[in-house]
């Protein structure tokens, strides 16, 4: 039997999580985060969006951190630590979940790129967004509201309140606001330095005085019977199960690690488009195929010294971004996709589930 646990897990100043969740009203612009009573209206129901407990900036998120290399990286990480993996050209960078448990977003300029990655250890989804809004640059910090027990960032130029899954301003002045989303990669900090050695990596040093490396939700990963929040549930997969959603309007399909630890290629159709899908069992990426690249046989071709995960029969390589690492091949797309965990998608989108 599914049990909702409202517990406290430490101090609400530090989680998102209380020992009690609230219901966020109409008439209390301030708990809605609205910067002034006439953006009261949301695009999702606001009698399921919930006060977590800790306010605005309660959970602090990061601006412009420090890096470190690899090397002193990995006195830190394991192997098996999850990351959240970034590319710019030359400037690759990885953001480890032990940080992103305790700060949720982080706001970072890569060269030209106003990121931010935007992280909700309760459903698992970790999504880049562009911080170029309507031409203006932003940052975006943790609101301490939640939907379908989601991540709700807010926006400091506005104050307006955005879903992270469903990548859009769900309230305030800019509601209906799309996300320009950002590929990003997620994958074990071994892999990651196997694909890319020369990665810089968020350092511990933040500021704040946080237990990084101490999961701050018990044993929430794991436990499918644990959850904090209430939010609507589908058994077809165990609820914490880490899948890869690819997404198009209120549509998803999902692809399990399972899928791709023997397959490691896929190239399947998904509401009238193509894709592949490439990975084993500790990471999948997905490219939107265009007409040239639909008729291309692919395989598998990562083998954990190298950057190149993917090529074709004409010699091309690609890596997880589809950039071409090695041939003359066109790039390949990324397409609007992220990780999480299984019960997180089908709470937002019409979801079926490859193979099924």
């Amino acid at each position: 039997m599914k049990k909702y646990l409202f517990v406290g897990l430490c101090s609400a100043l530090l989680l998102s999580c209380s020992s009690s969740s609230t219901q966020v009203t109409d008439d209390d612009p301030n708990s809605q985060g609205n910067p002034n009573p006439s953006s009261n209206e949301w695009s999702i129901p606001v009698s399921e969006v919930l006060d977590g407990g800790p306010g605005r900036d309660g959970i602090p998120a990061l601006e412009n951190p420090n890096f470190v290399v690899a090397a002193d990286a990995s006195t830190v990480l394991r192997d098996t630590d999850l990351i959240i993996g970034f590319k710019n050209g030359n400037d690759i960078r990885a953001y480890p979940h032990i940080i992103l448990d305790w700060h949720e977003i982080i706001n970072d300029n890569i060269n030209d790129t106003s990121l931010a990655v935007t992280y909700c250890p309760l459903t698992g989804t970790g999504i880049g967004w562009n911080r170029i809004i309507n031409g203006r640059e932003t940052t975006f910090g943790v609101s301490g509201l939640l939907y379908q027990t989601n991540l709700i960032p807010f926006d400091r130029a506005t104050l307006s309140n955005w879903s992270q899954i469903l990548n859009e301003s769900v309230n305030g002045n800019l509601l209906g606001e799309e996300a320009e989303l950002i590929p990003l990669v997620e994958t074990d900090w071994g892999t990651w330095k196997s694909m890319f050695p020369d990665t810089k990596v968020l350092s511990i040093n933040t500021g704040f005085a946080r237990t990084y490396g101490i999961y701050p939700y018990g044993d929430y990963r794991t436990n499918n019977d644990f959850f904090i929040f209430p939010t609507p549930m589908d058994s077809r997969l165990p609820f914490k199960e880490r899948v890869h959603a690819i997404i198009d309007d209120g549509d998803a399909k999902a692809y399990r690690l399972a899928d791709l630890e023997t397959l490691n290629v896929i190239q399947d159709s998904f509401k009238g488009k193509n894709f592949l899908v490439v990975g084993n069992n500790e990471f999948i990426v997905s490219f939107e195929l265009d007409t040239a690249q639909d008729d291309m046989q692919f395989e598998f071709v990562f083998n954990g010294n190298s950057e190149a995960i993917v090529q074709n029969t004409g010699g091309t390589q690609w890596n997880a971004f589809g950039e071409v690492v090695s041939g003359s091949g066109s790039p390949l797309k990324v397409s609007s996709s992220f990780m999480g965990y299984w019960f997180s998608i089908p709470a937002f989108y019409a979801t079926e589930i490859y193979g099924n």
